[in-house]
């Protein structure tokens, strides 16, 4: 047994886990360095989501390189002390990892115990996209750190290829030219991209009075509105202090008669451009406004280099109109410390991830050759279990 300790140990990659109140800026650095359609995953982008009580676990190389880092926040009630990796409403919640960080630094930085100690008995993590890379690499190195994965199925985004020119086609642009036409009888038409330095006050403004009289304004309780509040719009506001995410991000709005009729919401990132939101004024919609903030959109897209939209999940008609395709499944992690907890909460969640169980099961031969749970695993593992019920209500909402 001690040979086996012994063994583990010198396997095991050297890194310093670190903790820090709220999202740090090494979180830029490590942006950078992902795939570029992650260079949006900055500080500035969690920390409009975070609110009160977020940490981040940061995992650094001993000359100081970072590889991962993964913000968090509470999850339901403190006294379960679960965590949750915040996110801006869309795209999809991630966490950046340096593409050169190894399987056994990522297993490493999960299995410390001040990750194991700050992540509290689960970490949710979603919507993530399955095909995405980076989700592989989380389930796999999660697990081999001793963690369960619990995946829940969310639906697929839909994803339109820009370098198809076939929509708009030209019988949508003629019927769209023909709206704008009768829109610029009710007043004069203006279309207006902002982003990089154009980001100001009265943006947003017009953009939260788009949003309070559509159906998300008028319609709903407003949880999913992005601009209607002055709290929110403070958060967008501050975003857009980073330079990097106000180039990224970016507004089109439509206006008739000076006043704003309807808008889409965009960011990119490398030649992706993620769909954040839209809406638009019923009073003109009779005119499909749109769709022309839609068609107009794009061609700024195609212009900017962009070769993939990603819209996001479901669709009344309107993405498969255009030409999208269903792309990759959504999922929803629940990613569980102690293993019978996990094996319950499955019931109410979701399968375990078979990339995961793979990784688990190899990787607890080794910790069981070195380990002996003893009095103090079964304590936990009770305390885990009497836990379950608040967890489940929790975490299945």
């Amino acid at each position: 047994m001690l040979q086996a300790r012994k063994a583990e140990r010198a396997y095991a990659p050297t890194i310093v886990v670190r903790l820090h109140n709220g999202v740090p800026a090494l979180l830029d650095d490590l942006a950078a360095r992902t795939d570029p359609h992650h260079h949006f995953l900055r500080a500035a982008w969690y920390r409009m989501a975070a609110g009160e009580g977020a940490v981040t676990l940061a995992a650094i190389r001993p000359d100081g390189t970072p590889i991962a880092a993964l913000p968090t926040t509470p999850l339901g009630p403190a006294l379960i002390g679960a965590r949750s990796v915040p996110g801006s409403y869309w795209p999809y919640r991630s966490i950046p990892l340096n593409p050169e960080a190894s399987g056994a630094e990522l297993s490493a930085f999960f299995a410390n115990p001040a990750s194991i100690a700050a992540l509290g008995p689960a970490w949710r993590i979603g919507p993530i996209y399955a095909d995405d890379p980076a989700t592989v690499r989380i389930k796999r190195a999660a697990a081999a750190g001793g963690w369960t994965v619990l995946t829940r199925k969310l639906g697929r985004t839909f994803l339109f290829d820009t370098r198809d020119d076939s929509w708009p086609r030209r019988s949508t642009r003629r019927r769209l030219a023909n709206y704008e036409r009768q829109l610029a009888q009710l007043g004069e038409v203006t279309i207006r991209e902002v982003s990089g330095a154009g980001w100001t006050r009265a943006v947003f403004d017009r953009l939260a009075a788009i949003e309070a009289a559509s159906w998300v304004g008028t319609g709903t309780d407003g949880t999913g509105a992005k601009f209607l509040t002055d709290a929110k719009r403070a958060g967008w506001i501050e975003m857009m202090a980073d330079p990097v995410l106000a180039q990224a991000l970016s507004a089109t709005i439509l206006s008739v008669g000076g006043k704003p009729a309807a808008f889409s919401f965009d960011l990119r990132s490398g030649t992706m451009q993620y769909g954040i939101a839209s809406s638009y004024d019923p009073r003109f919609a009779a005119f499909r406004p749109g769709k022309i903030v839609t068609a107009h959109q794009l061609e700024q897209a195609r212009r900017a280099g962009v070769e993939t939209i990603d819209l996001g999940a479901g669709d009344s008609g309107y993405k498969r109109e255009m030409g999208a395709v269903a792309g990759p499944e959504i999922l929803d992690l629940l990613i569980v410390r102690n293993r019978p907890a996990a094996s319950l909460l499955r019931l109410r969640w979701g399968a375990e991830s078979e990339i995961a169980r793979e990784a688990y099961l190899a990787a607890s031969k080794l910790r069981d050759a070195g380990h002996e749970r003893g009095d103090r695993g079964r304590i936990e593992a009770l305390l885990a279990l009497g836990a379950l019920a608040a967890t489940v209500l929790t975490f299945a909402e």
